[in-house]
């Protein structure tokens, strides 16, 4: 199998796997460390010890630390100022995933599309289920497809911080 087979399996179990997650966080309100562990361990693995990485080992271990770290710190200044969650730690997980699959230069194109779908998403999931802006709604059906989007073209998402893949 060339190697071009192999990258296109290895995006496609990647896209599956992150579609899999939007599904049952947007059910569930909940992403399994079952599989947001496994992602993050199999992008620092893929990275580190595969010929066909995405991006430099370096900066998949670090943009697991960094994605996970991120939505950790806005959570802890959302819970000090509000006094509850604002963001679940499988979020954080999951971002820390993307992170370890596409490098810490991808996190800041990933968090911002995935805002901006999730500003106009929530707003329209929201009205849909007919709650107030108070109430929660989930956010990694939001990641997963910005996850995605910059794992398939990484240049629509920030031409400068583009991902190193293949």
């Amino acid at each position: 199998m060339g190697p071009s087979k192999l990258i296109f399996l290895i995006q496609a179990a990647l896209i599956i796997c992150l579609i899999y997650l939007a599904y049952v966080d947007w059910r569930s309100f909940r992403l399994p460390d079952l599989i947001t562990l496994p992602l993050i361990a199999s992008g620092i693995g893929f990275n580190c010890f595969s010929e066909l990485r995405f991006t430099d080992p370096q900066s998949a271990v670090l943009g697991a630390c960094l994605g996970y770290s991120f939505l950790w710190a806005l959570n802890l200044a959302y819970r000090i100022f509000r006094g509850q969650s604002g963001i679940g730690m499988g979020d954080a997980k999951l971002l820390a995933g993307l992170g370890a699959w596409l490098g810490w230069a991808s996190l800041p194109g990933i968090l911002l599309v995935a805002s901006v779908t999730g500003l106009i998403g929530g707003v329209l999931w929201l009205k849909w289920q007919n709650q107030s802006h108070q109430h929660a709604f989930p956010f990694g059906p939001f990641l997963a497809i910005a996850g995605i989007i910059t794992l398939l073209w990484p240049q629509l998402i920030f031409p400068i911080l583009t991902v190193n893949s293949i």
